[in-house]
């Protein structure tokens, strides 16, 4: 299960040093790549469980959100810029977030376990530091969905998987997450349409 945790915390890291708001519903749906992979290899036997858990990850969360996210980032002709500012300040706290990150896995050491533990703790810090630099709502967006995945990757650290109402719910929650939040943006764009720029832009 070492590949698709490595293919996650890649998919989590690389876009915020890298990639543009626009660029972030592939970087979301490699994630979610990434979880499908995990929740079918979790355990050493494939059951219905893990064939329908892995299945709604990558029917939700690769196809149908970055979708929509997609559509929404069309309608947001202002929306630029990288999903954090792109300075040595900002990649130096990132860079120490991941770190102290991974020292939360310490306990657990040179085991599965400890790196999953350290690719979900930096995939909420990372979420955190793109919310606190970064005012676009759609890249506040992005990182709510970020957060999200990181939840849906620390059930694998359970030793049994969430029933399917429970998988369900929370396919709901990161469905209305990203309509909501879709709405909300188009609706501001619509009220101000000078309102949606690049980070620290005067309209």
């Amino acid at each position: 299960m070492t590949l698709p945790l490595v293919l996650c915390l890649v998919a989590t890291i690389i876009p915020v040093f890298f990639a543009r708001v626009s660029a972030a519903p592939v970087w979301l749906s490699l994630q979610a790549l990434a979880l499908g992979w995990i929740t079918l290899t979790h355990h050493e036997h494939v059951s219905w469980h893990a064939l329908l858990a892995g299945l709604e990850v990558l029917l939700v969360r690769a196809l149908l959100v970055p979708w929509l996210l997609r559509r929404a980032l069309k309608q947001q002709l202002r929306v630029q810029g990288n999903l954090m500012p792109s300075n040595l300040f900002a990649w130096g706290i990132a860079i120490s977030l991941i770190i102290i990150a991974f020292k939360f896995g310490d306990g657990a050491r040179a085991d599965v376990r400890a790196l999953t533990l350290g690719v979900v703790a930096a995939t909420v810090m990372i979420a955190f530091l793109i919310l606190a630099t970064n005012h676009q709502p759609m890249a506040q967006l992005v990182a709510l969905l970020f957060m999200e995945n990181a939840l849906a990757l620390f059930e694998s650290l359970m030793a049994e998987p969430w029933p399917l109402p429970v998988h369900l719910a929370v396919s709901g929650v990161y469905i209305l997450t990203v309509s909501v939040g879709s709405w909300l943006v188009g609706s501001q764009a619509a009220a101000d349409p000078q309102s949606v720029g690049m980070p620290g832009e005067t309209p």
